[in-house]
């Protein structure tokens, strides 16, 4: 699969499984999207692809590389 095709997946996985916060953005905690099974069949490597989408600018989330456990509780913010 090519990178802005996964991108586009993930976005359509973090408006499904996230939620509005108070600027009325879509976010979803990093915990949430690394254990749903439905992602887990689509993507190969979410930390990978997460990071192709934070240097296009379409999400926005704390640090670097996030690790499955140690950063469950992570808001991935979809930006408009």
């Amino acid at each position: 699969m090519n990178v802005a095709h996964e991108v586009n997946l993930l976005v359509g996985e973090i408006e499904r499984l996230g939620s509005k916060n108070a600027e009325g953005q879509t976010t979803v905690k990093f915990g949430v999207l690394f254990k749903d099974d439905r992602c887990a069949n689509i993507f190969e490597a979410l930390v990978g692809t997460l990071r192709a989408a934070k240097k296009q600018k379409i999400v926005q989330f704390e640090g670097e590389l996030l690790l499955q456990g140690v950063h469950d509780n992570v808001d991935i913010v979809l930006l408009p």
